[in-house]
């Protein structure tokens, strides 16, 4: 017996990948889904089981820059909004990563304090996504052949070095992301934001399906297999869904994703566009379904709140009353900057008793609601 505890304590010295990989391997077993990250962390793992065992049962409510800023403050260790009115922080925390390496992200929130939210965050057992939007500075002035940018990040392109020292900062900084104990934070993570829009080299008009494809795969690749990333799960958000064929243009693959996702604002502005956006969510979810992936709306909010029953009359009811579109697993809305650019209710709003009654609903679950997401049955 000392022999054997001896061979195995050598192996896990010289080898720990060895030992990790063996434990995943006989925890997939016992799962009904693969990540893509098949060496994905115990937590990261849990995270994605739980997230999953929620959906259609309920819905988890989160912000982006939740803890971040609101109207009237700003960079406080723990406020929100939305703690401010209902007596309850949101469930999952968005931060925005462009610009990551340097001090402060595209918004002007420092990345250090950004890293004390995240880890605060999940400490208190909620969940964190990242979106990222690079800023493809090296070949911002060259309008001509602009079409070819996406060719140009990729292997043999002439800026895939300066690419992939991109991605390293994106490594980096997940990689610092760890708890009290030392234990990597699992992070959703949804690169290439506005995909299905014309604003940045990699949107719709710019590049080709096929090279937006390999771009996506080839950040994954690097991120997982070369960086050693594994707190991770990726979500592929669209910002609009005609069908499954639609949803599928641009798509990298299923093992290349874990999560799908919907970004929609325009269709939850007005209370008559609603059944425009349920579509949208009844088409994600079948997919999710089919795929044996989880659904979720990413990205949504009507901004500054023109409709004080705006959070059960348009969100809350006809996600909750349909049968299909409620099987999604989280709900984000977008940050609060000030009194002319907000998504979350604050205090005074013509919006509060509303909210209060959407956060009361069994249906959302905020943070003081969550069963412990970072762990599964034994």
């Amino acid at each position: 017996m000392k022999w054997i505890i001896f061979i195995l304590g050598v192996i896990l010295v010289i080898c720990p990948e060895c030992y990790y990989r063996t434990n995943n391997d006989r925890l997939n077993s016992k799962f009904d889904f693969h990540l893509t990250d098949k060496n994905s962390t115990l937590e990261t793992r849990a995270l994605y089981y739980n997230l999953r065992k929620i959906a259609s049962k309920f819905v988890l409510f989160g912000q982006q820059d939740a803890t971040a800023c609101g109207i009237g403050w700003k960079n406080e260790d723990l406020r929100s909004d939305i703690n401010d009115v209902c007596g309850s922080f949101p469930s999952v925390y968005g931060w925005e990563i462009s610009r990551v390496g340097s001090k402060y992200n595209i918004d002007k929130i420092s990345f250090d304090r950004i890293k004390f939210w995240i880890s605060s965050a999940y400490d208190r057992g909620s969940v964190n996504i990242l979106s990222w939007h690079p800023e493809i500075t090296f070949i911002h002035n060259n309008k001509s052949g602009i079409e070819n940018t996406v060719i140009q990040l990729l292997p043999g392109g002439k800026n895939h070095q300066e690419f992939m020292k991109q991605l390293d900062l994106v490594a980096d900084f997940i990689l610092e992301l760890k708890s009290k104990k030392g234990t990597f934070i699992p992070v959703m993570f949804k690169p290439f934001k506005d995909q299905n829009d014309s604003i940045n080299c990699w949107g719709i008009n710019l590049c080709t399906p096929e090279q937006f494809k390999k771009l996506w795969q080839f950040t994954v690749e690097y991120l997982r297999d070369i960086r050693n990333v594994h707190n991770v799960l990726y979500v592929f958000s669209t910002n609009h869904i005609l069908s499954d064929s639609n949803y599928y243009l641009r798509y990298p693959g299923n093992e290349f994703v874990d999560i799908l996702g919907l970004d929609d604002y325009k269709d939850f502005q007005k209370f008559e566009l609603v059944p425009k956006a349920i579509y949208q969510l009844r088409v994600l979810a079948n997919l999710a379904k089919k795929n044996n992936k989880i659904a979720a709306l990413t990205e949504t909010g009507q901004i500054c709140l023109t409709e004080p029953d705006w959070w059960t009359k348009s969100l809350l009811y006809p996600i909750k009353n349909d049968s299909v579109a409620k099987n999604i697993a989280f709900i984000m809305i977008w940050r609060n900057t000030d009194i002319n650019n907000f998504f979350a209710p604050y205090p005074g709003h013509s919006s509060v008793k509303d909210f209060i009654k959407f956060e009361n609903d069994p249906f959302t679950l905020f943070e003081d609601d969550l069963p412990p997401m970072y762990k599964t049955p034994e």
